[in-house]
């Protein structure tokens, strides 16, 4: 498959490798990955080491190691657009980095069960449609992602639940 945003993603994810950073790619491109389908993402979702508190902590304490992902991102032509949502762009590819650590209070998914992928030297982690579908399921509860984003979470939860429930392929 190919994916501009993907392999945006992997030279990204090199980048963190090198400062010692495994990232998870979240959203819609980790959706595509993991599904072989277009979800039409419009942004790269990277999830990093963080405060498990999440937002209680201030955007720029919050991420592990947040000034070494500037410098990266700034060196590879990103600039930071907006803090708080640790948000950064470059020709028009908006990525935002969240913190993996928040994951089992929001969604149930515990940081030890996810997966390693690699491709070539490159390590990053992937959620499994079970997992993906616990974020989305999470996500919808949320009121501004139901107020923006509800029709396209709730195509890809019925998309997830009829993939995992009827067993299709190695689901």
């Amino acid at each position: 498959m190919e994916n501009h945003k993907f392999n945006e993603f992997t030279r990204i994810a090199k980048k963190l490798n090198d400062i010692e950073i495994i990232p998870l790619l979240m959203g819609s491109v980790g959706l595509e990955v993991v599904t072989g389908k277009s979800w039409d993402a419009q942004d790269l979702d990277i999830h990093v080491p963080g405060d498990k508190r999440g937002w209680e902590v201030p955007p720029e304490l919050n991420i592990h190691n947040w000034a070494d992902i500037v410098t990266m991102m700034n060196s590879m032509g990103y600039r930071l657009i907006d803090l708080h949502e640790h948000e950064f762009s470059k020709e028009g590819l908006s990525v935002e980095f969240g913190i993996i650590d928040t994951l089992p209070s929001f969604a149930g998914v515990q940081l030890e069960d996810l997966e390693v992928h690699k491709l070539e030297e490159i390590k990053y982690y992937l959620l499994n449609p079970k997992q993906y579908l616990r974020v989305y399921e999470s996500s919808s509860k949320d009121s501004y992602r139901a107020d923006n984003n509800n029709n396209k979470d709730i195509k890809k939860i019925d998309f997830l639940k009829k993939r995992i429930y009827a067993n299709l392929g190695s689901y």
